[in-house]
Formats: C-alpha cells, sequence, structure tokens
C-alpha cells in the first residue's frame, strides 16, 4: 500500500489529468453495431507556439500524409471510464502533427466491487481487433492527412495492454477467433503503464483485481491468459516501448520490468522508459512533462 504522501501525490496527478475538459473530435466512425463500437479521428493542427515540434514532423514538406496514432484508452476495462478522459491527450498528440484515431470498445460494469465485473469477455477483444481491422480503410475516409502504413498503436494502462495485445494477434493460440496469420502493419507499439503481465498485477492486486476480473476467476483465469496476456505473446516482430513513471502505485513498475524480461528471455528487445518522480497519470496529462516524452516516444517510432 503506498503511505500517505504517495497516495496524495497520485490523487493530485489523477485530479489534473481528469481536469481537463473532454475535447471533441473532427469526426467518428463506426466499425459495428454496439453503441461502444466507435473511433474518433482528430485531424493534425499545426504545432501549438509553445510546443516543442516533433523534431522529424517539422521537417516533412506540407500536403506530406502524417503518421496515424491509434489510442486506447485505459480505465481497468471498466465501463465508468470511456474515450473521453483521454480526448485531451488524444488532441495533444493531434496538436503535434499526428493524425489521431481514438478507439471506443465495450467494458465491463460498475466499478469492481459488489459483483461488479472489470471487463467484459469476450466483447472487449473482440471490439479491439475489430476496430484495428476496420481501421485502415475508416482513417482513409476521415482523415485523408493519414498515412495507415505509419501506424503507430498507443494505450494507457488497460489500454496499454490492448495495445501490447493487438500488436501480438499472429502469435494467439490457433483457436482464437482474433488470431491473424501475419504480423499486423505497425511502426510499433508504446504502452504507458501498461497491464502487460497478468501473473506479476494479478499478484500485485492492480486496480483491485482487475485482470481476474477481465477474464474470470478460477479454471476461466488460466485457461484465458494465453488467450489475453501480452506476456505470453513474445516475441511479437514489433518494435516496442514502455513508457512508465517510478512512483506509479496504481501499475507498479515491476509490471512493465517483467513483460520487458519476458521479451528479452523470447528475444526481443523491448524499449523502457522510466520516468523519475512520475506517477500514473502525468502519461495522458497533456499539462504535464511526462506527456511531451510520451509524443517523443510515438514520433521515434513513428516519422
Amino acid at each position: 500500500m503506498p503511505d500517505d504522501a504517495a497516495a496524495a501525490r497520485a490523487a493530485a496527478e489523477e485530479e489534473s489529468a481528469f481536469s481537463h475538459p473532454a475535447v471533441e473530435p473532427d469526426s467518428t466512425a463506426v466499425y459495428g453495431d454496439d453503441p461502444d463500437q466507435l473511433i474518433d479521428f482528430y485531424a493534425p493542427r499545426a504545432l501549438e507556439p509553445t510546443a516543442p515540434a516533433v523534431p522529424a514532423a517539422s521537417t516533412e514538406p506540407a500536403g506530406t500524409l502524417v503518421p496515424l496514432v491509434v489510442v486506447l484508452h485505459g480505465g481497468a476495462w471498466r465501463a465508468p471510464y470511456d474515450r473521453r478522459h483521454i480526448s485531451p491527450f488524444a488532441d495533444f498528440l493531434a496538436r503535434r502533427g499526428f493524425a489521431v484515431a481514438s478507439v471506443e470498445y465495450r467494458r465491463g460494469s460498475g466499478g469492481g466491487g459488489g459483483g461488479a465485473v472489470a471487463g467484459r469477455w469476450p466483447e472487449t477483444f473482440d471490439d479491439v481487433a475489430a476496430a484495428l481491422d476496420a481501421l485502415p480503410a475508416l482513417a482513409r475516409e476521415a482523415l485523408p492527412q493519414a498515412d495507415p502504413r505509419r501506424m503507430v498503436v498507443t494505450g494507457h494502462s488497460a489500454g496499454g495492454h490492448l495495445a501490447l495485445w493487438a500488436a501480438a494477434r499472429h502469435l494467439l493460440p490457433a483457436d482464437a477467433p482474433w488470431r491473424t496469420d501475419r504480423p499486423p502493419l505497425l511502426r510499433g507499439v508504446v504502452a504507458l503503464a501498461p497491464i502487460a503481465d497478468f501473473e506479476v498485477a494479478d499478484k500485485l492486486d492492480v486496480c483491485g483485481g482487475a485482470v481476474r476480473q477481465l477474464l474470470g476467476g478460477g479454471e476461466k483465469f488460466a485457461e484465458r491468459r494465453p488467450y489475453a496476456d501480452p506476456a505470453l505473446l513474445l516475441p511479437t516482430g514489433i518494435a516496442t516501448t514502455l513508457v512508465q513513471g517510478r512512483t506509479d502505485v496504481d501499475v507498479p513498475q515491476a509490471v512493465a520490468e517483467s513483460y520487458a524480461d519476458a521479451a528479452a528471455k523470447a528475444g526481443e528487445m523491448v524499449g523502457l522508459t522510466l520516468l523519475e518522480d512520475v506517477g500514473h497519470f502525468p502519461l495522458i496529462d497533456p499539462a504535464a512533462d511526462a506527456c511531451a516524452v510520451v509524443a517523443e516516444e510515438i514520433a521515434q517510432l513513428a516519422w
């Protein structure tokens, strides 16, 4: 359990991240019949005068297609947390010259207590797979400035898990309905404080037992892990960077480190950027320096 000072700091960081008003997208597309099967699109904006330019972005000639960043929001796969809370982050990326697609997906009911479930099996995975499959065509229509051949997937917390999972679908068991025949056409993945190793996250009771609520308790947890746990789906062959705050009390550093270790044992080098004096929410808070670091990490893979 975090001490009082750490808990107070984490609360202040969360309050700052959630203090920004939601930013309406330029357009929204559907990728299915459910009300949650939506993708918000943010067109690349001119760089803000006070914002540092992404180095490679500033050298692109006018009219050149720009990378497409796919954003998967977090919230422990729980329904109260939807894509609106990450819309300021999506806008932040758009203002740095990226085309942005923010994906909504079906989530579990409630907040994890009183019998509520954290996620929905298998609908959460159905939706992320369907959204990523539909994105190239939808983006060409909604964001003519976007280059789907230069796509980076990023996600925060539970969304970081989904980003890593989306890049590993070609490694799923043969009977998985989401399995693909080949690796996805991605420039890379930037996972932010991801719930990247379900065994470690379960032991640490991350987000109040969210991973066990997502997969189900008892035998279901072990049976479903090979279909859902990124730490078991390696090596992906996709350039991957994890960005993690060292003082994160929601998804501790040990979770990201365990995934990076598993990747190394599988023969794959995964980048791990550890930020001092940074907790869970500054990574998606446009007011925080950590958010600029995230944009730079995305640019390194995208441009």
